[in-house]
């Protein structure tokens, strides 16, 4: 049973294009599984989430990053009565819209567009993906989504203001996202503060003293650890540490959820999309913590000096060819060259390199600067 302000299918707005209903899938699963099968969805595996692979080849990608993301998810749905259905696919396309080699090459991209009075933004973009670049289907561009799945595309994370973005208008703006969406920018949150110290002390460039010492939610779990095997080597305690953590995230995320509605008195989803604000959001005590993760995260691991030489690249590699393609857009592939005769140029080389994984725009900057095109 749903609870009564979750998303029903049968209430979906539908396609931009209307389709046929399909025999044994729901309207959501079939955009979960269109999103599985797009081209954007697959290049995840190859685009950088903290750790290039001069370190391992087993730390977490944007592909093992979303899954991560979409398991969480589908268990704090399943147990709010939620759409589990909506939750996954929102899970799963939540980050198509990252260029390659991280956040180093999203503020890349974003700086380099604002130099033409243009910015990016990894949620407009996830929504680009699905509705234009992706090319599937003979009746229509892009993947055809359902309107939820497009909406909480944009409103999982931000809340855009119509007299600002004009285009997204259909989206309803003025009104909250329905609770499948709100819990995604959590659940993201959830899963990368806790596996990026995992991913972080594995590459030994967090130390487990300086874990303990500042992050105080894992101290309290690795003592619990100790105590209970005394004699398990370090990793061992720590990954039992690690995974309590992630429990009480995503417990207390479950429970005060589901509390703030009821204080709320939440009936419908039409009365979720018009409270004063979103319900969906962890305790002031659990969300301290999250946030001192976080913070020790930004100091201690995505600002270490050891990571620095990956984001010069990244700033490199993007600059060099953005400002190639911007020179010589006779480089461009012939679809990309056609949309620039409708779109600015900066902004079709910037669509361009954001799908590409770090490999490919890596191989493209060699294969340009030798004076070579696509």
């Amino acid at each position: 049973m749903l609870a009564s302000y979750a998303v029903r299918v049968e209430d979906s707005r539908g396609r931009r294009y209307p389709e046929p209903s399909h025999p044994y899938r729901n309207p959501f699963q079939r955009d979960r599984d269109r999103v599985i099968h797009a081209r954007a969805f697959r290049r995840l595996e190859n685009k950088t989430q903290v750790f290039t692979r001069r370190y391992s080849d087993h730390f977490r990608t944007r592909l093992t990053h979303t899954m991560e993301v979409a398991q969480i998810s589908r268990t704090i749905a399943a147990t709010l009565n939620l759409n589990v259905d909506l939750v996954e696919t929102l899970a799963l396309v939540h980050d198509i819209g990252h260029p390659p080699f991280g956040h180093a090459g999203e503020r890349t991209l974003d700086l380099l567009m604002r130099q033409h009075g243009e910015f990016f933004d990894h949620n407009l973009q996830a929504l680009r993906t699905v509705e234009d670049f992706e090319l599937r289907y003979a009746d229509f561009r892009g993947l055809n989504l359902t309107f939820e799945v497009r909406e909480g595309i944009i409103k999982h994370s931000h809340d855009y203001k119509e007299v600002e973005h004009p285009e997204l208008a259909e989206y309803l703006l003025d009104q909250r996202p329905p609770l499948e969406a709100q819990l995604i920018d959590l659940t993201d949150e959830i899963a990368y503060s806790t596996a990026d110290l995992d991913d972080g002390f594995e590459a030994g460039l967090l130390r487990l003293p300086q874990i303990r010492q500042r992050v105080r939610v894992f101290e309290k779990y690795y003592v619990e650890a100790e105590a209970k095997y005394p004699d398990a080597p370090d990793k061992l305690k720590f990954n039992e540490a690690l995974k309590r953590v992630l429990n009480r995230f995503v417990t207390d995320l479950i429970e005060n959820t589901r509390q703030r509605a009821q204080q709320a008195a939440i009936r419908s989803l039409d009365e979720l999309r018009s409270f004063s604000e979103r319900l969906a959001s962890f305790s002031a005590e659990v969300e301290q913590e999250r946030a001192e993760a976080k913070s020790f995260l930004f100091e201690a691991l995505y600002n270490c000096k050891p990571l620095e030489p990956e984001k010069r690249k990244a700033e490199k590699v993007l600059t060099e060819v953005f400002e190639h393609l911007l020179a010589h857009p006779e480089a461009l592939p012939p679809s990309y060259r056609a949309k620039a005769e409708k779109e600015s140029l900066p902004r079709v080389v910037c669509d361009y390199i954001a799908g590409m994984t770090d490999h490919y725009v890596e191989d493209l900057r060699k294969k340009l600067t030798a004076g070579k095109t696509r």
